[in-house]
């Protein structure tokens, strides 16, 4: 039985009534799959909650396991005809999960593609295979510069629009110590976190590049606007007086949140953490645009997928559970109890949303953002993620050290795509 089916009982043998069981009995239940984080656990049993309710002749059971299992119980469970219907998964993970098929394309005459084409923010086109898309999501994230009020009033410095205004203010709040150690970045740095995304979507964009050619499997960016990125980018800590340091206190974001930094480029998803930090005074501002207005973000997010494991009637109740987790007012409450970003126009343009001091410049930088299509996410992080330590452990010079990872990341796609 199912916990409305108990319900009812309980409810009936309470009041000494009687259930009828028919309804009940010709109910569909369907499963969703999520990983485990605080605010999307309560924001999935409110839409949860809200479809039940619209849709009484179907039960959504939701299970979530913590992050670092989540992937391999999904990859067990579904060709073992068990876990869920629907399924959340990374945006990057698409390849992965259609070549294992552990997915199904959603159904054409459900999502148009014409139609979510028109409805949804571009990125979003990423998980379109010719004219049918396997998954859509609810929320998308992008990335805006965070600040801390009390650095930039104590330099003298307002937050920075342009790439040049962002270097001077960063100037003005980095500190060192007698020796010439920082002691407090004007601006963090580290590829480890959202600045491989940065540098790839934003900075080469900026300079007037394209990272990658032909659908992403061709590297593009060992050339004049690929090293224009990377010297601007490497100038933070290679300077005369520095305004940064890589691997300062460990992780970029743990100095922003210690006040240790002016300035920290980061994601949507980062501002839940940052809400209950006592003492921190911050804000949100677009990425810097360049001199002459250029501007470029980049944009991730979760999709949701049918499961080939969802078949006849229950292959119908998650296409109907679909529908509602990707409709306005899903997404309306994802960002409300999330602050994770609309995925539609209709509901993050609007002008509540758009204006938001905090929400707001993540979702109008929706607007120029793109997303990487990525073949081995980690793999071609860690590249760049070498590829600065060349410059600052070895001395490389930026040419240099661009066109090792150039080659070794093209060495690295044409491997995956060969394979799939």
């Amino acid at each position: 039985m199912t916990f409305k089916t108990l319900k009812a009982l309980a409810l009936a043998t309470a009041t000494g009534g009687t259930v009828a069981f028919g309804s009940a009995a010709h109910a569909v239940e369907i499963e969703y799959w999520q990983y485990f984080f605080d605010a999307r656990v309560t924001a999935m049993e409110q839409l949860i909650e809200n479809f039940e309710t619209a849709n009484p002749d179907i039960t959504v059971t939701m299970t979530h396991f913590p992050y670092a299992d989540y992937r391999t119980k999904v990859a067990a469970a579904i060709p073992a005809g068990e876990g869920p219907d629907v399924v959340q998964l990374f945006y990057g993970w698409l390849n992965d999960y259609v070549q294992a098929d552990l997915i199904q394309p959603l159904p054409a005459e459900t999502f148009p593609a014409s139609q979510i084409d028109t409805d949804f923010f571009p990125m979003v086109q990423a998980m379109k295979d010719g004219d049918q898309y396997w998954a859509l999501p609810t929320a998308v994230r992008s990335l805006a510069l965070f600040y801390n009020e009390r650095l930039l009033d104590e330099a003298g410095v307002e937050p920075p629009t342009t790439l040049d205004e962002l270097m001077a203010a960063a100037e003005a709040m980095t500190k060192v110590d007698g020796a010439g150690n920082i002691t407090q970045v004007g601006v963090t740095a580290g590829m480890t976190a959202q600045d491989h995304h940065w540098w790839r979507e934003g900075l080469i964009r900026q300079m007037g590049g394209e990272p990658y050619t032909n659908d992403y499997q061709t590297v593009n960016y060992n050339n004049e606007a690929g090293l224009k990125a990377l010297e601007f980018y490497a100038g933070m800590f290679q300077r005369e007086n520095p305004v940064t340091a890589i691997g300062f206190m460990d992780e970029p974001q743990a100095a922003f949140k210690a006040g240790r930094a002016g300035m920290h480029i980061d994601g949507s998803f980062r501002i839940g953490s940052l809400a209950d930090i006592r003492g921190l005074k911050w804000g949100v501002t677009e990425l810097p645009a360049t001199a002459d207005g250029q501007r470029s973000n980049y944009s991730s997010y979760w999709v949701n997928a049918i499961t080939t494991k969802a078949e006849g009637e229950k292959y119908d109740a998650a296409v109907k559970f679909m529908q509602y987790i990707t409709s306005d007012e899903a997404m309306q409450i994802w960002l409300d109890v999330v602050g994770e970003l609309p995925a539609k126009p209709s509901v993050g343009m609007t002008e509540a949303n758009a204006n938001d001091p905090i929400f707001g410049p993540f979702i109008r930088g929706l607007e120029y953002a793109n997303t990487t299509k990525f073949a081995d996410e980690s793999g071609q992080r860690q590249l760049m993620v070498e590829m600065v330590e060349r410059m600052t452990l070895e001395g490389m010079s930026a040419a240099d050290s661009l066109a090792i990872a150039a080659e070794a990341e093209q060495k690295l796609l044409d491997g995956y795509f060969a394979a799939n």
